[in-house]
């Protein structure tokens, strides 16, 4: 009899830690994001182990058209890449309700440290980081 009461407990314990883990997990992340200037959309999936975004759409036309190159990066290799297609996010990996890894800003040819949180069903907090100052964005899920 008290064997029977140990072994409920065990599996009551693990249902709980399931449904605790499942609570603490962070909503996903994929899907077509607006960023918060309203220019362009980012496309985030999975990209093997790690999640990543590429620019996937312009809706304001950058300054040399849909051609435009990342001509701000300071790799002489990388100045002929076209933005349209180019991974923005890179490294991602999940945390509990959050991920953490790198965001490339083509207007300045940096890549910073990043932290993206989900806000809401079609809210995304999107952080880059030099040391321990941050620089917040939000950007909005497309309907």
């Amino acid at each position: 009899m008290r064997a029977r009461q140990i072994i409920r407990s065990i599996i009551a314990g693990s249902m709980l830690a399931a449904g605790a883990s499942q609570a603490l997990a962070a909503d996903s992340i994929a899907g077509r994001w607006v960023t918060q200037d309203k220019d362009a959309v980012v496309v985030i999936t999975k990209c093997g182990a790690t999640t990543c975004g590429k620019i996937s759409r312009f809706l304001v036309a950058p300054p040399d058209g849909l051609d435009q190159r990342d001509i701000n990066n300071p790799d002489p290799k990388k100045k002929k890449r076209k933005l349209l297609g180019l991974p923005i996010l890179t490294g991602f990996k999940e945390e509990p309700s959050l991920w953490r890894g790198q965001i490339y800003d083509p207007n300045s040819g940096k890549t910073y440290r990043s932290v993206l949180r989900r806000k809401g069903p079609n809210t995304l907090e999107v952080k880059g980081c030099i040391g321990p100052f941050c620089q917040t964005q939000i950007w909005q899920k497309v309907k």
